[in-house]
């Protein structure tokens, strides 16, 4: 990326619609579209003040190519901190194309995924972790992931590890002067609230790390496995949660042979909901595939949902299930499990107390009859920690900012230890560093080009 050349993108999806937009930025991006742009009350955009709307054609030479809307920002007051323009023009693929082109041959270079965020961090309009949290804010698919990402694009998270590293700096400042007039034995920085600010460190640090594992299933969905024997309803009960008819539904045991997957948002957070092969002995090559990879879902899944026929129990049967979940909690001691009994409608009064007296926490339910749907979504809900969420508290959803946080830690860790041996003020001064470098790292204070290629790759071109 060369950032003294003017560049363009469309900003909007590709293909057809009723509007197009098109974003030019750099030092001459007001001066080429004016050449380019007739004004109905030929104005001329280098004169104009930023923030203004502009009616008027696109024309290459006295060719009419479409009747536009720009938009003009002025830098630093733009998203990118330079001179920016924005062409609404129709939504033509065509036109979208005509305009791009004469852009290009009136000597703007072609933008690159993410290049306009990039400038934007570079110019300071926005640290890193902003800027990573545009890309979370386009990919949001549900509420608990746009909240997580809006409040990280506002500076929450940033916010938090600048003051963090603020103090820490002050701190390390005393601690550097302290090695200029080590032959005086002096101490500059208070050792007690110096210990003060470490703990206070640590324990932000730690309650970052642990929100990862809320973040990141809420922006990457919560996977779900559905398990049981063959021809319990797991498919029935999956049609039955996404309300249409995704899986294959039939009276013969081991239909799925597959899993199944598809996603629904249950009050504002994403499930990812895996229907299985049924878990049964098979001499059937294709089957035992299938359930080599339910085992496989199980693995993955972050929780798991265990579905009965009720129908089909007896006092015999009721002791293999037993057996069965048993195994499951067994191999999987920290994975939630849902007990789910299908078919509650086939069940006698007698046979429901029994089951229910048998199976701790055993839930009922009829997936052909919509009946108890509903009551295991709020038990799916109850799984996830929102409760961060509704406070407005940072969580970390990024695996970059997770690992520096991690390294971080580690280095916080060390001058407490340094401190409570009173290890000397050089060795502590380089763990010190190495906590603000990391710190520095998820705000985008230490950066490389190979950092921000990767990181920057990611996003759509036009943003």
């Amino acid at each position: 990326m060369i950032l003294q050349d003017t560049i363009v993108a469309l900003a909007t999806p590709s293909g057809a619609g009723a509007i197009a937009i098109i974003r030019v930025s750099g030092k001459d991006a007001i001066t080429i579209v004016n050449g380019i742009f007739k004004s109905i009350k030929n104005k001329d955009l280098t004169k104009q003040k930023t923030h203004t709307l502009h009616l008027g054609h696109i024309v290459d030479g006295e060719r009419v190519l479409d009747q536009v809307l720009v938009s003009l920002f002025k830098g630093p007051n733009s998203y990118t901190g330079e001179d920016t323009i924005e062409i609404s023009c129709h939504g033509s693929t065509f036109i979208q194309q005509q305009i791009i082109q004469l852009c290009l041959r009136k000597g703007v270079k072609m933008a690159q995924a993410g290049e306009f965020t990039m400038r934007a961090f570079l110019n300071g309009k926005l640290d890193l972790s902003q800027a990573e949290a545009v890309a979370d804010l386009i990919a949001s698919d549900n509420e608990a992931s746009h909240q997580i990402a809006m409040q990280q694009m506002r500076g929450g998270f940033s916010n938090e590890i600048a003051l963090l590293r603020e103090q820490l700096l002050n701190f390390a400042s005393l601690i550097e002067l302290e090695l200029d007039f080590s032959e005086e034995d002096v101490e500059f920085a208070d050792r007690t609230q110096f210990k003060e600010l470490i703990d206070r460190i640590e324990f932000v640090l730690k309650r970052l790390i642990d929100s990862f594992a809320v973040g990141n299933v809420i922006k990457n969905g919560i996977p779900v496995a559905i398990v049981g024997e063959p021809n319990v309803g797991k498919s029935t009960l999956l049609n039955a949660l996404l309300n249409e008819e995704r899986a294959i539904v039939s009276d013969i045991a081991g239909t799925t042979r597959d899993t199944i997957e598809d996603e629904l948002v249950i009050d504002g957070i994403g499930f990812r909901f895996i229907d299985t092969a049924g878990i049964r002995e098979t001499k059937d090559v294709v089957e035992s595939i299938g359930i080599q990879k339910t085992f496989e879902k199980i693995e993955a899944a972050q929780v798991v949902i265990y579905l009965i026929d009720g129908a089909k129990l007896n006092e015999s049967s009721l002791d293999s299930i037993k057996v069965e979940l048993e195994k499951l909690k067994n191999k999987y001691p920290l994975k939630p499990l849902l007990v789910v009994c299908n078919k509650k409608d086939l069940l006698t009064e007698e046979h429901l107390a029994l089951y229910q007296s048998s199976i701790e926490n055993l839930m009922l339910m009829s997936a052909k009859n919509n009946s108890g749907v509903e009551e295991l979504k709020e038990s799916l809900l109850s799984f996830v920690n929102t409760g961060a969420l509704r406070n407005n508290e940072t969580i970390v959803t990024n695996a970059r900012h997770y690992d520096s946080l991690i390294k971080a830690l580690e280095e916080i860790e060390k001058v407490k230890w340094g401190l409570q041996t009173n290890l000397s003020a050089d060795l502590m001064a380089i763990d010190i560093r190495q906590a603000l470098y990391y710190f520095g790292e998820i705000t985008g204070q230490v950066t490389n080009d190979e950092l921000l290629g990767n990181i920057f790759a990611n996003f759509c071109i036009g943003k």
